[in-house]
């Protein structure tokens, strides 16, 4: 995620990202760090990352389509203003 207001978006997204997700149905594990790096010389294209663990992808769409997880998605765009890119991967 990436907002236009940085100093502001961390206080706003640190405190709705805890109470939100820990609202989200099926959720095993979470993290988010605002310390995103490149490997190499450059800024890194994204403000904070948040990843959320779910047992399966199956899991992980039932949690998003729930009302929770319609909740969540509806409020990113009121501290992640600078847009934002979803992704979601299998861990081996």
């Amino acid at each position: 995620m990436s907002p236009r207001t940085p100093r502001i978006s961390r206080n706003i997204t640190s405190r709705r990202t805890c109470r939100f997700a820990s609202k989200i149905p099926g959720l095993k594990a979470s993290r988010y760090s605002f310390d995103v790096k490149l490997l190499g010389p450059g800024k890194a294209p994204y403000f904070c990352i948040f990843e959320g663990e779910f047992e399966s992808e199956a899991a992980l769409m039932s949690a998003l389509a729930s009302k929770e997880g319609q909740a969540v998605a509806g409020d990113v765009s009121n501290y992640a203003s600078g847009g934002v890119t979803m992704l979601h991967f299998a861990v081996k």
